[in-house]
């Protein structure tokens, strides 16, 4: 009988958690589809605010610069943050540890801490370079805002592919150079396919949060608009049902990348332990 209230209120303490995460989602889903601008009565059913958001210019291409810088910021940070984590975990203890603390500050400080303090920085510089003419005017923009989401994705890197990189048989690596590789073949046909997960996480993982950013684009962003922003400054007036139609798309082609990259992995998983077994009937 323990047992099974036990059971009970586990799945019901389950149950609520994820009412808690996806209810909020889940209503702003429905109203996105309703057809007048309440957001507490649905009236009826219409598509009007998914035709409207393709019409709208400053949506979309406040999306679009959302999407560009997202996706650079993302591929650059994770290429050099694991480059950095190569690195990394060829240095001393002492020495590892020292740089991770360092690396880890800027995910648990506050985002807007980072984002006054870069754009601190970028004025000075441009106040500095502006004697010289050193820097073009329009450097306080794109140029800020890429540079930004770049070093607040940077730490999301190194600490996704560290573990991946610990975990790792060294012995690979060294095997593929008794074999003959040089060691840039080395590390591209032994080592690269062994983080790949992990780095395809990262790359996920910056995507997110660079699109997501609201603070730190805020402060360094100049006079261009994200994604994040035009809905803060939409909301200051009314919250549109087209704002629900963006986050309902946004929300689903998400999910639709962590179910596919999750798919992916479980299938890799599943192979590995089968040719695991294969090799062990033998």
């Amino acid at each position: 009988m323990k047992n099974r209230h036990l059971r009970l209120l586990q799945r019901t303490y389950v149950v609520l958690i994820f009412c808690f995460m996806y209810l909020p989602i889940l209503v702003l889903a429905v109203f996105s589809f309703n057809e007048s601008k309440s957001r507490t009565v649905f009236t009826g059913f219409t598509l009007d605010w998914y035709k409207s958001l393709f019409t709208n210019r400053m949506i979309l291409s406040a999306l679009a610069l959302s999407l560009a810088v997202a996706l650079v910021s993302a591929v650059v940070a994770t290429v050099v943050g694991t480059m950095a984590t190569v690195g990394i975990s060829a240095m001393g203890r002492k020495s590892q540890l020292f740089i991770n603390n360092i690396s880890y500050m800027p995910v648990v400080n506050p985002e807007i801490i980072t984002g006054v303090s870069l754009m601190l920085l970028f004025v000075f510089l441009q106040n500095w370079a502006s004697k010289f003419d050193a820097l073009p005017d329009a450097f306080f923009g794109l140029p800020t805002l890429l540079i930004a989401h770049i070093t607040f994705n940077l730490p999301y890197v190194i600490f996704n592919v560290s573990p991946k990189l610990r975990q790792m048989d060294s012995r690979i690596y060294e095997a593929a150079l008794d074999l003959g590789c040089t060691p840039r073949q080395a590390f591209f046909k032994a080592v690269l396919p062994e983080l790949t997960p992990a780095i395809l996480s990262a790359f996920l993982i910056c995507l997110t949060y660079s699109i997501d950013d609201f603070i730190i684009s805020y402060f360094n962003c100049g006079t261009l608009q994200t994604l994040p922003i035009a809905i803060y400054s939409m909301t200051r007036k009314k919250v549109s049902p087209e704002i629900n139609a963006l986050s309902t798309i946004m929300f689903l082609v998400i999910l639709s990348i962590i179910l596919i990259s999750n798919a992916l992995d479980s299938r890799r998983y599943k192979r590995e332990q089968g040719l695991g077994k294969a090799g062990e009937g033998r």
